[in-house]
């Protein structure tokens, strides 16, 4: 099995667009959890049709994602899944996690980080902004990496709860990543979180960003507030 790996097919030059593109849509089925360790891909015929792209594209695709040990090829047999996604955090019976559904979830998101940013915004030095702009430059380099992507959003957040400067708040606000965690956190993001989406929030954090650099309190809360609205939209959907 080979260990978790952050999966940035366009860093290869030597990759052509589309092969890049199937490599990808090929990966985040597997990263989604529909292809799970030791499973066998669909030929490359039935990929080439599903995709529509010649096999040779999804040959070469194949081949790349074998070069970054998330499928191993055997010769007659097909292309078997080596990737590991993170273990979801299984709740503790009878914990907040386990009480705790998609929609409570939401809810205190949507009480609380309006009023988080806006505390933030008053409050970060200089030196939290820096420290903020390396996290979003961290979520700007994520392309199809939904763990990495997930990481990096929760590492935001937090940074946005310390600069509140108010530890019952940042208590809290730990507590909702930790419900974040459990198993129907993951289970939603993988079904909406797309290669598309992921660059629709990295552009929505990065104006969230430039709101908190600018002091603009008005506007980071009405971008953090639309999120959260895009956020429930998306559950709804999915439920």
């Amino acid at each position: 099995m080979s260990s978790i790996r952050k999966a940035d097919l366009a860093t290869d030059q030597k990759i052509g667009e589309t092969v890049r593109i199937v490599a990808d849509k090929i990966f985040v089925t597997i990263q989604s959890g529909e292809y799970p360790p030791d499973s066998r891909l669909p030929s490359e015929r039935a990929l080439a049709a599903e995709l529509g792209v010649s096999r040779n594209t999804v040959r070469e695709a194949l081949d790349v994602l074998e070069s970054r040990e998330m499928i191993r090829r055997r010769q007659g047999s097909g292309s078997f899944v080596t990737y590991q996604s993170h273990r979801t955090e299984a709740p503790v019976p009878g914990s907040v996690g386990e009480r705790t559904s998609p929609l409570d979830h939401l809810i205190v998101r949507s009480i609380i980080e309006p009023e988080m940013i806006r505390m933030a915004v008053m409050n970060m030095t200089p030196k939290d902004l820096d420290g903020l702009a390396k996290v979003v430059a961290q979520i700007e380099a994520v392309r199809t990496d939904l763990n990495e992507f997930i990481r990096c959003e929760e590492e935001f957040y937090r940074s946005i709860a310390r600069a509140t400067r108010n530890p019952l708040l940042e208590a809290c606000y730990e507590l909702t990543i930790d419900v974040c965690r459990q198993s129907f956190r993951t289970a939603l993001m993988r079904k909406h979180l797309t290669p598309g989406r992921i660059q629709t929030y990295q552009t929505r954090f990065n104006s969230l960003f430039n709101a908190i650099a600018t002091r603009d309190v008005e506007a980071a809360v009405e971008i953090t507030k639309l999120h959260l609205v895009e956020e429930q939209k998306l559950f709804l959907h999915n439920g």
